[in-house]
């Protein structure tokens, strides 16, 4: 069966239908591949960049602060050890990466999979990105928005050319938009529904495959 989403106009108001192949917006939604991916994606959007210093890289105690034996103090060899105030940390959190490793197979498949899942319940459309005026409208994007009337958080991919109408979408609230290069499965399965500017969706499609 054929799967196909509305051409929305400026206004919001449903113009025509596009098809849609069925090798990407109609496969099977495998629920382990979307959550692996989505894993991956957050795991790699974090910075591991906290960090402390270690005994052998705090500065000072080349020297030992005492002899050995007759002060009555417990012995010391340096005022870097963990237990000295100022000293090192005993086991100190490093730079690391936290990329996890999925497939690309499996990264397209989830893509394919949140694609099919918005096309499938009806949560997508298409939109004409250079049909928006010269001058953004923050407006204008409200209105079609509220009169296609699917539900928020909203996902909005037009291409990079495309500038006034991402200009225009990007202040409403709970609306993300992003060009076909950046789009990930986190953010398809954080939107409730999906507006894909028709440049951008063949670029879509292209990544899916």
């Amino acid at each position: 069966m054929a799967v196909s989403a509305p051409v929305l106009d400026q206004n919001g108001s449903v113009s025509t239908d596009v098809e849609l192949e069925d090798e990407v917006f109609a496969v099977e939604v495998k629920p382990h591949l979307v959550h692996e991916t989505v894993r991956a994606e957050m795991a790699a959007a974090r910075a591991g960049t906290r960090g402390a210093k270690s005994r052998g890289m705090v500065s000072g105690g080349g020297a030992k602060p005492w002899r050995q034996k007759g002060t009555g103090r417990a012995r010391a060899g340096t005022t870097r050890a963990p237990n000295w105030t100022g000293g090192g940390v005993a086991f100190p959190p490093t730079m690391r990466s936290f990329e996890l490793k999925v497939n690309r197979k499996a990264r397209k498949a989830a893509l394919r999979g949140a694609l099919s899942d918005h096309a499938s319940r009806g949560t997508m459309a298409v939109i004409d990105g250079a049909a928006f005026d010269e001058a953004p409208s923050t407006k204008a994007a409200a209105a079609l928005v509220e009169a296609w009337g699917q539900a928020r958080p909203l996902l909005v991919v037009v291409s990079p050319e495309e500038s006034v109408a991402a200009k225009s979408f990007r202040n409403l609230p709970q609306v993300l938009v992003l060009d076909p290069s950046t789009l990930d499965v986190r953010a398809l399965v954080w939107a409730r529904s999906l507006l894909v500017s028709e440049s951008a969706l063949a670029q879509v499609k292209e990544r899916a495959r």
